[in-house]
């Protein structure tokens, strides 16, 4: 099961996938698929042989056992061709990949039992790697994970052509459809355009599917530009409805996380060896999944981004706070690497020192007896402070380890804080 959000390449993965390793393949896309090929699943599955003939008849493909891949594809939209999975995987003749959206949301799921046989691979938008690859560049991503993995800085060269690409990739983001428009035409507002398609896709999926959260949904996807955009980036639900309480509201952020629009980040109230037992749900940031389709978001008065602003953010010289876009992006990053989101956020109007706010912590891969939290700081101008991230090492000492700033930067070590270059951040 290759699980994503509308529009980030499950489908055209599976079959180059399928072109390249396979004799032939069959694409059962179920938001087409007419109901003579649905009732194959009604009638046959006790009798497979039938089952395989008939479907080979429809599509005119010639199986071949153990070299034949049938793709059920939007497989959401047939849930009962995911409880096939179950008998189709045991008859062993075929392989199966089944690409979904909102795979998980209770209304695809009611009804069927999940197949203990299906693992799960979550697709997300294109890493900074991969865009640099699109655009046909191969030698800058192994020089940067050299540096990183040698604790060596880039050098004033190669870090400004690092950070410029980086920049880019910010503003076009990682939805393929943006990627292969900017690396053919290098025009911003082609660009543009597909962001805000790929959002009206979004906003459709919604009004369509978040049955029962549908408003609530909606408005918190239209105030995600301004939440982020301010210094504390907690998601304050008052902007949406005076005396609004989480609990009224869960569902619907549950909703936007479980099609993969957004990425939420929950507080840790004590950043000790299981973040997971000590979040609080109620407290909470909301990042879009991709920062490129942020962007779109955030500058659609005019309904497209001209150029001109796509080129002042590329150079850094649009008056924003561009804090959001960078803290979006680290998110995101995090996010493809495997990590659950948290940030530790503390006020405590007696005690300067327990004043803080970690934009995000994450766990080491191995744990040990001590020092397995590693808080981060995401800095997008040359002039910061660092005096939460001081305060978090000398107050959690026994559970901090390594503790980084991700700035626009080169890289350096000082005083027992790793500073990256924000787009080291893929390593982490």
């Amino acid at each position: 099961m290759i699980d994503g959000a509308r529009r980030v390449g499950k489908s055209y993965i599976a079959q180059e996938f399928a072109k390249n390793e396979y004799d032939s393949y069959i694409l059962l896309d179920f938001f087409t698929a007419p109901d003579e090929v649905k009732e194959l699943f009604e009638k046959y599955l006790s009798d497979l042989d039938t089952f395989f003939m008939r479907i080979s008849a429809y599509y005119s493909v010639k199986l071949h056992e153990r070299k034949t891949l049938f793709i059920f594809d939007e497989v959401q939209f047939f849930p009962r061709a995911r409880a096939a999975i179950k008998y189709l995987v045991a008859d062993g003749r075929y392989d199966f990949i089944e690409t979904g959206s909102l795979v998980s949301i209770s209304k695809n799921t009611q009804d069927i039992l999940i197949p203990s046989e299906e693992r799960h691979l979550r697709m997300n938008p294109m890493d900074f790697e991969e865009f640099l690859l699109a655009l046909g560049n191969e030698t800058l991503f192994p020089a940067i994970k050299d540096c990183f993995e040698k604790k060596l800085p880039m050098g004033q060269a190669l870090h400004r052509k690092a950070i410029d690409l980086f920049r880019l990739y910010l503003i076009v983001g990682g939805m393929p459809q943006a990627v292969k428009e900017y690396a053919e035409s290098k025009n911003f507002e082609r660009v543009d355009q597909i962001k805000r398609e790929i959002l009206e896709v979004y906003r459709n999926d919604i009004k369509k599917h978040a049955k029962g959260s549908e408003l609530k949904a909606e408005s918190i996807f239209d105030e995600i530009p301004a939440q982020l955009s301010k210094h504390e980036k907690k998601f304050k639900l008052a902007s949406l409805k005076k005396d609004a309480k989480m609990r009224d509201y869960d569902d619907a952020f549950m909703w936007l996380k479980d099609s993969r629009i957004v990425n939420i980040c929950y507080n840790a109230d004590e950043p000790n060896v299981s973040l997971k037992m000590n979040m609080s749900r109620t407290t909470l940031k909301c990042y879009m999944a991709d920062t490129g389709l942020l962007i779109s978001h955030a500058f659609d008065e005019n309904g497209l981004v001209s150029e001109e602003i796509y080129k002042k953010l590329l150079f850094g010289k649009l008056e924003v706070n561009e804090g959001m876009i960078f803290e979006n992006i680290v998110a995101q990053m995090l996010t493809a690497n495997g990590h659950k989101l948290y940030f530790y956020s503390k006020s405590d109007n007696e005690e300067a020192s327990s004043r803080m706010e970690i934009d995000f912590l994450i766990t080491k891969n191995k744990v040990t007896a001590r020092h397995n939290i590693q808080g981060i700081e995401v800095k997008s101008t040359k002039r910061y402070t660092l005096s939460s991230l001081n305060k978090f090492k000398a107050k959690y000492a026994k559970y901090a380890g390594d503790c980084f700033v991700l700035h626009t930067s080169d890289f350096r070590e000082d005083n027992g804080i790793i500073y990256l270059p924000v787009y080291m951040t893929m390593f982490l």
